[in-house]
């Protein structure tokens, strides 16, 4: 290629720029980092740009130079912003290079991908490839209208799925992602989910780190495509209406020596202090979010999945590790803040400035917390003094909720409490309720295999469990296999157990699935207002001895619904539950119906109620509830 010094007129950075970078406030910058295709003095060609404030020399090693990169070195800006650039004339895309980096007062070189290359060799090969990631997008109308189907009153109804393992082809090899797309979205519209989510599908070198252990942060993984191909697939679903989520990992990242860790030689995006920047649960490198760059890095990175890729959410990774200190360490193993407190000042801001930046840029969005604690106000605007999430995964309804569905029903009655408490707080966040991967791997069994009993009353407590899940206040979370109730434990290496979709009993879960989720998006009383206390009222939480509970879900004084549950797998018959007003009850659900593969227990379509006082109500209905069931009643409307 020769030497690049006559190049040296193709600054493409302005003072602005270096300006907003050097105060950590340049959030487009990742369309100068990284390989650009640009035309320079009238020639084609890649300009290169990447930040090594502690280099003493950097160059560009690739296929086109066999991997020697003497002549192709990079020049150092010089204006105090560490950013080394340069320009090769006649490169094309699609090659593959790295950065060889020589550190301050060493002799050797390092070799390092990109940070902000768009695309990666597949692992376990490691180089960065040039790629152009334009796109004839054909979402404009999802794009208009996204805003309806994100909003905060909107159903939510979110399929999580990792793409490696749903499905795979004949010789158990990825599929692409168009393939991925043209089979999921016929899937998607048939069970009648609102959203899919995506574990992370950013670049990552360890298969079995299911996309938790990034080195490519703004490159979708090679696996299964190229990066048109990941947007063909999220244009392919939203021509279809439906919504794109990214599980996106700001919280650490790996060591590996092609990545982020030591990247100039010294500790550049994370803290040199173990104490501060090593994680023990995953042994890897917490971000400094100290430093403006690595917090510009991140933000980046998150707008740029929103604006290249037309993401519709980020579900965030881990914000408990990023917001305690002492996360998952011992007295002695962490350093407290400058109060003496610990929490972690720093990651606080970042994420406050991160939930800032998107939603002044893509308010049509949602930022979604996997936050673990009772961290006040995540879900509350920065200026009221929250950190500015959309929504929250709540985490202790998961927790207790499977607590209790996984006791003998012949136990319940003394651990209803673990129903009851989550009440309490359900209205303190806006919370999506998630069935999600973490609880269906390394020995905690599936769904289907927690609840207790034979055959027949495990597949009832599933219904019982789903039901109960779309009638509790809050966004729903499912992941995949949940939906035919796979009996395995999910493997990544292979795939679901398709095979059993269609049996006795997970065909009916299935069916019954489907049935909710589209009760759930017709009902506004189950999603409108579903963040506000105002939307539930308890009929009866105090049957212990039966184990059983009732409530209404409420939309504006104008449509109640009566949702009952027994957690028992004996029937009751004339239980009296009271109702706000008389007439005519109608039960347009049953979790115990045969379609479903239940008893057949219930109460013919309607109940009337009776002038009989009951639960603090004038007027009561005189139910059989069905073993280990729920019902689900309206007031018939006069004339229907």
């Amino acid at each position: 290629m020769g030497e690049t010094d006559s190049y040296k007129n193709f600054n493409q950075f302005t003072e602005y720029d270096i300006y907003l970078f050097k105060n950590g406030n340049n959030f487009k910058i990742y369309e100068k980092m990284g390989a650009h295709q640009r035309k320079i003095s009238g020639e084609e060609g890649i300009y290169f740009a990447v930040w090594a404030p502690n280099a003493s020399d950097v160059c560009i090693a690739g296929d086109f130079n066999g991997w020697d990169g003497k002549n192709c070195r990079l020049i150092n800006r010089r204006d105090e912003s560490g950013i080394w650039e340069t320009f090769i004339p006649g490169l094309e895309e699609g090659s593959l290079y790295k950065y060889k980096i020589k550190p301050r007062f060493k002799t050797e070189y390092i070799e390092k991908a990109d940070p902000f290359s768009f695309f990666c060799e597949t692992p376990p090969k490691t180089a960065s490839v040039v790629k152009n990631i334009e796109f004839d997008w054909k979402d404009k109308e999802w794009m208009g209208k996204r805003a309806g189907y994100n909003k905060l009153d909107a159903p939510f109804s979110i399929y999580e799925i990792h793409l490696g393992s749903w499905k795979r082809d004949s010789n158990n090899n990825f599929l692409n992602y168009r393939q991925i797309a043209q089979e999921l979205v016929q899937y998607i519209i048939d069970n009648g989910y609102t959203h899919v989510e995506l574990l992370p599908i950013m670049e990552h070198p360890f298969y079995g780190s299911w996309g938790y252990q990034v080195t490519g942060f703004f490159a979708p993984t090679s696996r299964y495509g190229n990066p048109q191909d990941f947007m063909y697939f999220v244009d392919y679903l939203h021509q279809n209406n439906i919504g794109v989520i990214l599980d996106w990992v700001p919280s650490h990242f790996p060591d590996d020596p092609h990545g982020l860790y030591l990247f100039d030689g010294t500790h550049l995006y994370e803290h040199a202090d173990k104490k501060l920047g090593y994680h023990p649960d995953w042994k890897s490198r917490i971000f400094n979010y100290g430093r403006y760059e690595v917090k510009q890095f991140l933000i980046n990175n998150a707008l740029f999945w929103l604006d290249k890729y037309h993401i519709d959410g980020l579900r965030i990774d881990a914000v408990a590790s990023m917001l305690y200190l002492d996360y998952s360490r011992k007295e002695g193993e962490w350093i407290p803040n400058k109060y003496g407190g610990r929490e972690n000042l720093e990651a606080i801001e970042f994420l406050k400035q991160l939930n800032t930046e998107v939603y002044k840029n893509f308010p049509d969005v949602q930022t979604i917390a996997e936050e673990s604690t009772a961290w006040p106000k995540v879900t509350k605007p920065v200026h009221a003094g929250g950190l500015g999430f959309g929504m929250k995964w709540n985490m202790g309804w998961m927790h207790d909720t499977l607590n209790y569905f996984s006791r003998d029903p012949v136990y319940r009655k003394h651990h209803q409490n673990e129903l009851n408490f989550t009440f309490w707080y359900a209205f303190n966040e806006n919370f999506i309720l998630p069935l999600s991967h973490d609880e269906v791997v390394y020995g905690k069994k599936s769904l289907l295999e927690k609840m207790p009993g034979d055959l027949w009353r495990k597949f009832a407590n599933l219904r019982l469990l789903l039901s109960y899940m779309f009638a509790y206040p809050g966004k729903k979370l499912m992941f995949m296999g949940l939906e035919f109730a796979q009996p395995g434990e999910w493997q990544h290496e292979s795939v679901l157990q398709w095979h059993l979709a269609s049996r006795e009993g997970h065909r009916e879960i299935n069916k019954i699935l489907r049935d909710l989720n589209d009760i759930y998006k017709k009902e506004k009383a189950f999603y409108m207002n579903d963040f506000d206390g105002a939307s539930f009222k308890w009929v009866d939480f105090k049957d212990y001895e039966n184990s059983i509970i009732s409530f209404l879900r409420i939309y504006k004084n104008e449509i109640t619904i009566l949702a009952c549950f027994n957690f028992t797998p004996v029937p009751r018959y004339e239980y009296s539950i009271g109702v706000p007003s008389g007439g005519v009850w109608k039960e347009f659900f049953n979790s115990d119906s045969e379609i479903y593969g239940g008893s057949g227990h219930g109460n013919f379509g309607k109940l009337a109620a009776q002038a009989s006082p009951c639960h603090g109500y004038n007027n009561s209905i005189s139910v059989t509830l069905p073993p280990l069931g729920a019902l689900f009643f309206k007031k018939e409307e006069i004339n229907k």
